[in-house]
Protein backbone atom coordinates (compact mmCIF):
# COMPACT_ATOMS: atom_id res chain seq x y z
CA UNK A 1 0.00 0.00 0.00
CA UNK A 2 1.05 3.60 -0.59
CA UNK A 3 -0.17 6.00 2.15
CA UNK A 4 -0.04 9.79 1.80
CA UNK A 5 -1.10 12.49 4.28
CA UNK A 6 -1.22 16.29 4.14
CA UNK A 7 -2.60 19.07 6.31
CA UNK A 8 -5.72 20.86 5.17
CA UNK A 9 -7.74 23.85 6.29
CA UNK A 10 -11.53 23.66 6.37
CA UNK A 11 -13.48 26.79 5.37
CA UNK A 12 -15.82 26.57 8.39
CA UNK A 13 -13.33 25.52 11.08
CA UNK A 14 -10.04 26.72 12.55
CA UNK A 15 -9.06 23.22 13.62
CA UNK A 16 -6.30 21.68 11.48
CA UNK A 17 -7.23 18.42 9.77
CA UNK A 18 -5.25 15.83 7.83
CA UNK A 19 -6.23 14.25 4.52
CA UNK A 20 -5.00 10.66 4.42
CA UNK A 21 -5.13 8.55 1.24
CA UNK A 22 -4.26 4.88 0.84
CA UNK A 23 -3.62 3.39 -2.61
CA UNK A 24 -3.20 -0.24 -3.63
CA UNK A 25 0.04 -0.33 -5.68
CA UNK A 26 0.29 -4.12 -5.89
CA UNK A 27 -0.14 -4.19 -9.67
CA UNK A 28 2.43 -1.41 -10.11
CA UNK A 29 4.99 -3.27 -7.98
CA UNK A 30 4.35 -6.52 -9.85
CA UNK A 31 4.81 -4.70 -13.17
CA UNK A 32 8.05 -3.07 -11.98
CA UNK A 33 9.42 -6.43 -10.84
CA UNK A 34 8.43 -7.97 -14.18
CA UNK A 35 10.27 -5.17 -16.01
CA UNK A 36 13.36 -5.75 -13.86
CA UNK A 37 13.21 -9.47 -14.69
CA UNK A 38 12.92 -8.69 -18.41
CA UNK A 39 15.88 -6.31 -18.19
CA UNK A 40 17.96 -9.00 -16.49
CA UNK A 41 16.97 -11.49 -19.20
CA UNK A 42 17.79 -8.92 -21.89
CA UNK A 43 21.24 -8.34 -20.38
CA UNK A 44 21.79 -12.09 -20.46
CA UNK A 45 20.68 -12.29 -24.10
CA UNK A 46 22.97 -9.41 -25.04
CA UNK A 47 25.87 -11.23 -23.44
CA UNK A 48 24.95 -14.40 -25.34
CA UNK A 49 24.80 -12.44 -28.62
CA UNK A 50 28.20 -10.93 -27.83
CA UNK A 51 29.59 -14.43 -27.24
CA UNK A 52 28.08 -15.63 -30.53
CA UNK A 53 29.54 -12.65 -32.38
CA UNK A 54 32.98 -13.38 -30.93
CA UNK A 55 32.62 -17.01 -32.02
CA UNK A 56 31.57 -15.88 -35.50
CA UNK A 57 34.60 -13.61 -35.70
CA UNK A 58 36.82 -16.55 -34.77
CA UNK A 59 35.01 -18.76 -37.28
CA UNK A 60 35.40 -16.18 -40.04
CA UNK A 61 39.09 -15.86 -39.30
CA UNK A 62 39.47 -19.64 -39.35
CA UNK A 63 37.57 -19.93 -42.62
CA UNK A 64 39.44 -17.12 -44.32
CA UNK A 65 42.88 -18.34 -43.26
CA UNK A 66 42.89 -22.01 -42.24
CA UNK A 67 40.69 -23.27 -45.08
CA UNK A 68 42.23 -21.15 -47.81
CA UNK A 69 45.72 -22.60 -47.33
CA UNK A 70 44.85 -26.22 -48.23
CA UNK A 71 42.73 -24.99 -51.14
CA UNK A 72 45.69 -23.06 -52.49
CA UNK A 73 47.80 -26.20 -52.11
CA UNK A 74 45.24 -28.31 -54.00
CA UNK A 75 45.00 -25.80 -56.84
CA UNK A 76 48.75 -25.21 -56.98
CA UNK A 77 49.75 -28.87 -56.95
CA UNK A 78 47.09 -29.76 -59.52
CA UNK A 79 48.68 -27.20 -61.86
CA UNK A 80 52.18 -28.50 -61.05
CA UNK A 81 51.06 -32.07 -61.71
CA UNK A 82 49.63 -31.10 -65.09
CA UNK A 83 52.88 -29.34 -66.06
CA UNK A 84 54.98 -32.19 -64.70
CA UNK A 85 53.17 -34.80 -66.77
CA UNK A 86 53.01 -32.49 -69.79
CA UNK A 87 52.38 -34.52 -72.94
CA UNK A 88 52.62 -37.79 -71.02
CA UNK A 89 49.17 -37.42 -69.52
CA UNK A 90 46.22 -39.08 -71.23
CA UNK A 91 42.79 -37.54 -71.74
CA UNK A 92 41.28 -39.13 -68.62
CA UNK A 93 44.15 -37.95 -66.42
CA UNK A 94 43.85 -34.40 -67.76
CA UNK A 95 40.12 -34.50 -66.98
CA UNK A 96 40.78 -35.65 -63.41
CA UNK A 97 43.25 -32.81 -62.83
CA UNK A 98 40.82 -30.29 -64.30
CA UNK A 99 38.05 -31.51 -61.97
CA UNK A 100 40.38 -31.21 -58.96
CA UNK A 101 41.37 -27.65 -59.85
CA UNK A 102 37.82 -26.59 -60.73
CA UNK A 103 36.41 -27.99 -57.49
CA UNK A 104 39.06 -26.19 -55.44
CA UNK A 105 38.31 -22.91 -57.20
CA UNK A 106 34.57 -23.35 -56.60
CA UNK A 107 35.23 -24.04 -52.91
CA UNK A 108 37.26 -20.84 -52.73
CA UNK A 109 34.36 -18.89 -54.24
CA UNK A 110 31.98 -20.41 -51.68
CA UNK A 111 34.26 -19.33 -48.85
CA UNK A 112 34.47 -15.79 -50.23
CA UNK A 113 30.67 -15.51 -50.53
CA UNK A 114 30.09 -17.01 -47.08
CA UNK A 115 32.43 -14.46 -45.53
CA UNK A 116 30.60 -11.63 -47.30
CA UNK A 117 27.25 -13.02 -46.12
CA UNK A 118 28.54 -13.26 -42.55
CA UNK A 119 29.89 -9.69 -42.56
CA UNK A 120 26.61 -8.32 -43.92
CA UNK A 121 24.82 -9.65 -40.86
CA UNK A 122 27.35 -8.56 -38.23
CA UNK A 123 28.80 -5.24 -39.33
CA UNK A 124 27.13 -2.03 -38.16
CA UNK A 125 25.21 0.05 -40.69
CA UNK A 126 27.23 3.05 -41.84
CA UNK A 127 24.50 5.47 -42.84
CA UNK A 128 25.30 8.18 -45.36
CA UNK A 129 23.77 9.84 -48.41
CA UNK A 130 23.70 7.26 -51.21
CA UNK A 131 23.06 8.22 -54.82
CA UNK A 132 21.24 5.15 -56.15
CA UNK A 133 21.59 6.42 -59.73
CA UNK A 134 25.37 6.42 -59.42
CA UNK A 135 25.39 2.98 -57.79
CA UNK A 136 23.31 1.47 -60.60
CA UNK A 137 25.43 3.10 -63.32
CA UNK A 138 28.65 2.02 -61.59
CA UNK A 139 27.39 -1.57 -61.36
CA UNK A 140 26.25 -1.55 -64.98
CA UNK A 141 29.66 -0.34 -66.18
CA UNK A 142 31.43 -3.06 -64.20
CA UNK A 143 29.10 -5.79 -65.55
CA UNK A 144 29.51 -4.56 -69.13
CA UNK A 145 33.30 -4.67 -68.77
CA UNK A 146 33.19 -8.19 -67.32
CA UNK A 147 30.79 -9.41 -70.01
CA UNK A 148 33.18 -8.24 -72.72
CA UNK A 149 35.73 -10.72 -71.38
CA UNK A 150 33.56 -13.53 -70.00
CA UNK A 151 30.57 -13.43 -72.39
CA UNK A 152 31.83 -11.72 -75.57
CA UNK A 153 28.74 -12.68 -77.56
CA UNK A 154 26.25 -11.51 -74.98
CA UNK A 155 24.71 -8.09 -75.62
CA UNK A 156 22.65 -6.23 -73.03
CA UNK A 157 20.26 -3.34 -73.61
CA UNK A 158 19.93 -1.36 -70.37
CA UNK A 159 16.84 0.70 -69.56
CA UNK A 160 17.49 2.58 -66.32
CA UNK A 161 14.96 5.02 -64.92
CA UNK A 162 15.56 7.90 -62.49
CA UNK A 163 16.75 6.84 -59.03
CA UNK A 164 16.53 8.64 -55.65
CA UNK A 165 19.19 9.67 -53.16
CA UNK A 166 18.73 7.89 -49.83
CA UNK A 167 20.38 7.64 -46.45
CA UNK A 168 21.69 4.08 -46.21
CA UNK A 169 24.82 1.93 -46.06
CA UNK A 170 26.46 2.47 -49.45
CA UNK A 171 28.68 -0.62 -49.45
CA UNK A 172 25.79 -2.88 -48.50
CA UNK A 173 23.55 -1.45 -51.22
CA UNK A 174 26.40 -1.84 -53.71
CA UNK A 175 26.31 -5.54 -52.82
CA UNK A 176 22.54 -5.60 -53.49
CA UNK A 177 22.82 -4.00 -56.92
CA UNK A 178 25.82 -6.15 -57.82
CA UNK A 179 23.95 -9.36 -57.08
CA UNK A 180 20.61 -8.40 -58.63
CA UNK A 181 21.99 -6.83 -61.80
CA UNK A 182 24.67 -9.52 -62.07
CA UNK A 183 21.97 -12.21 -61.94
CA UNK A 184 19.95 -10.37 -64.58
CA UNK A 185 22.96 -10.38 -66.91
CA UNK A 186 23.88 -13.98 -66.14
CA UNK A 187 20.44 -15.54 -66.48
CA UNK A 188 19.65 -13.62 -69.67
CA UNK A 189 22.67 -15.11 -71.47
CA UNK A 190 20.39 -17.14 -73.76
CA UNK A 191 18.42 -14.10 -74.88
CA UNK A 192 19.95 -11.89 -77.56
CA UNK A 193 19.75 -9.08 -77.11
CA UNK A 194 19.11 -9.20 -73.39
CA UNK A 195 16.91 -6.39 -72.07
CA UNK A 196 17.32 -5.35 -68.44
CA UNK A 197 15.03 -2.70 -67.00
CA UNK A 198 15.71 -0.94 -63.69
CA UNK A 199 12.96 1.25 -62.25
CA UNK A 200 12.02 3.12 -59.08
CA UNK A 201 8.61 4.17 -57.79
CA UNK A 202 6.88 5.15 -54.57
CA UNK A 203 4.88 2.29 -53.09
CA UNK A 204 2.24 1.96 -50.40
CA UNK A 205 3.11 3.93 -47.31
CA UNK A 206 5.40 6.08 -49.47
CA UNK A 207 8.14 3.42 -49.38
CA UNK A 208 10.75 3.22 -52.15
CA UNK A 209 10.24 0.28 -54.52
CA UNK A 210 13.08 -0.77 -56.86
CA UNK A 211 12.40 -3.21 -59.70
CA UNK A 212 14.84 -5.16 -61.88
CA UNK A 213 13.37 -7.02 -64.86
CA UNK A 214 15.15 -9.24 -67.40
CA UNK A 215 14.08 -11.40 -70.34
CA UNK A 216 16.20 -14.39 -69.36
CA UNK A 217 15.70 -17.98 -68.27
CA UNK A 218 13.29 -17.25 -65.41
CA UNK A 219 12.25 -19.88 -62.85
CA UNK A 220 9.24 -21.79 -61.58
CA UNK A 221 7.37 -19.81 -58.91
CA UNK A 222 6.64 -23.10 -57.13
CA UNK A 223 10.22 -22.91 -55.85
CA UNK A 224 10.24 -19.17 -55.09
CA UNK A 225 10.29 -19.89 -51.35
CA UNK A 226 13.81 -21.28 -51.67
CA UNK A 227 15.10 -18.40 -53.75
CA UNK A 228 16.58 -16.29 -50.93
CA UNK A 229 18.02 -19.14 -48.87
CA UNK A 230 21.74 -19.85 -48.51
CA UNK A 231 23.04 -22.35 -51.09
CA UNK A 232 19.61 -22.52 -52.76
CA UNK A 233 19.85 -22.70 -56.54
CA UNK A 234 17.00 -23.20 -59.02
CA UNK A 235 19.32 -23.95 -61.96
CA UNK A 236 22.01 -26.60 -62.32
CA UNK A 237 25.65 -25.40 -62.06
CA UNK A 238 26.18 -26.71 -65.59
CA UNK A 239 23.60 -24.17 -66.83
CA UNK A 240 24.64 -21.12 -64.83
CA UNK A 241 27.59 -20.60 -62.50
CA UNK A 242 27.17 -19.33 -58.95
CA UNK A 243 27.32 -20.28 -55.29
CA UNK A 244 23.71 -19.76 -54.25
CA UNK A 245 24.53 -17.07 -51.69
CA UNK A 246 23.97 -13.87 -53.68
CA UNK A 247 20.22 -13.57 -53.18
CA UNK A 248 20.54 -14.53 -49.52
CA UNK A 249 22.94 -11.61 -49.15
CA UNK A 250 20.45 -9.32 -50.90
CA UNK A 251 17.72 -10.31 -48.47
CA UNK A 252 20.00 -9.81 -45.47
CA UNK A 253 20.96 -6.27 -46.53
CA UNK A 254 17.40 -5.24 -47.42
CA UNK A 255 16.05 -6.67 -44.17
CA UNK A 256 18.68 -4.80 -42.16
CA UNK A 257 17.43 -1.60 -43.82
CA UNK A 258 13.85 -2.55 -42.77
CA UNK A 259 12.85 -3.35 -46.34
CA UNK A 260 11.40 -6.32 -48.22
CA UNK A 261 12.47 -8.33 -51.28
CA UNK A 262 10.51 -10.68 -53.53
CA UNK A 263 10.50 -12.03 -57.08
CA UNK A 264 8.08 -12.91 -59.89
CA UNK A 265 8.93 -15.18 -62.81
CA UNK A 266 8.02 -18.03 -65.10
CA UNK A 267 10.33 -20.52 -66.87
CA UNK A 268 11.63 -18.99 -70.10
CA UNK A 269 9.79 -15.72 -69.44
CA UNK A 270 12.44 -13.77 -67.57
CA UNK A 271 12.34 -12.65 -63.95
CA UNK A 272 11.39 -9.53 -62.02
CA UNK A 273 12.93 -8.76 -58.65
CA UNK A 274 11.57 -6.10 -56.31
CA UNK A 275 13.04 -4.70 -53.15
CA UNK A 276 11.84 -1.87 -50.93
CA UNK A 277 13.45 0.62 -48.62
CA UNK A 278 11.43 2.62 -46.10
CA UNK A 279 10.47 6.23 -46.77
CA UNK A 280 12.36 7.44 -43.70
CA UNK A 281 15.57 6.81 -45.66
CA UNK A 282 14.52 9.45 -48.20
CA UNK A 283 16.92 12.34 -48.70
CA UNK A 284 16.15 13.69 -52.14
CA UNK A 285 14.90 12.53 -55.50
CA UNK A 286 16.70 12.88 -58.76
CA UNK A 287 14.60 13.90 -61.71
CA UNK A 288 17.14 13.09 -64.39
CA UNK A 289 16.83 9.99 -66.56
CA UNK A 290 19.50 7.55 -67.58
Amino acid sequence: MLVNARLMELPDSDEPVALVTASDVTLQKVTEEHIRDLNRQLEGKIEQVSDVNRELEAFSYSVSHDLRAPLRHITGFADKLRRHLADGIDEKGAHYIEVIGGSARRMSELIDDLLVYSRLGRSALRLQAVDMQSLVEETRAMLDANATVEQPGHHVQWRIGPMPVLVADENMLRQVWGNLLGNAVKYSAGSEPAVITVEHRRGDGDEHVFTITDNGAGFDMAYAGKLFGVFQRLHAPSEFTGTGIGLASVKRVVTRHNGRVWAESAPGKGATFHFTLPANLDLAHRSSTA
